[in-house]
């Protein structure tokens, strides 16, 4: 008969260095992993507007959020304003937004949406929505983030 503890205990794991080099950067790979999911309806009015009004929100605690619009929108071929009030009668289209922060160390932009409307009738969406996780890349500056979703909010129609 066969003495099977002996095999049992002279069998051993072996671990290779690229086996725990692989380990770490898979770790490390999921610990440092984020996400932002974005959404865009592009703007559907034909011919483009030329001048965009932008409603102002006092909720918005994103202090730089309004100058990125405008520079977004200014990058695009098109003018800004900000109003508190009622629209003006050169408003061709109103802008609307909200944007929230979150805190890790310093605030970051966590979620952000902007709706376009003209004659009451919505014609552009955008959404920016971060999902978490470690990675350095949620501390990127408002600019950072939201030009990409602005451009492609603003990109010009194929029709025109």
């Amino acid at each position: 008969m066969r003495d099977v503890s002996a095999e049992i205990a002279t069998t051993r794991c072996v671990i290779r260095p690229q086996q725990i080099v692989f380990g770490i950067i898979l770790v490390l790979a999921l610990f440092l992993a984020s996400c932002a999911n974005v959404h865009v309806q592009p703007l559907e009015v034909v011919p483009r507007p030329v001048h965009v009004c932008i409603k102002h929100n006092p909720k918005v605690l994103v202090s730089d959020f309004v100058q990125v619009l405008q520079d977004g929108i200014s990058r695009n071929g098109m003018t800004s304003e900000v109003m508190d009030g009622a629209p003006a009668a050169n408003c061709e289209v109103v802008l609307t937004y909200r944007a929230l922060r979150d805190w890790d160390f310093r605030p970051y932009l966590t979620h952000a949406e902007i709706w376009l409307k003209r004659d009451g009738y919505q014609v552009g969406y955008a959404q920016y929505l971060h999902l978490g996780g470690f990675s350095l890349m949620k501390w990127q500056g408002t600019k950072t983030k939201m030009d990409p979703v602005i451009d492609e909010l603003f990109s010009p129609n194929i029709d025109e």
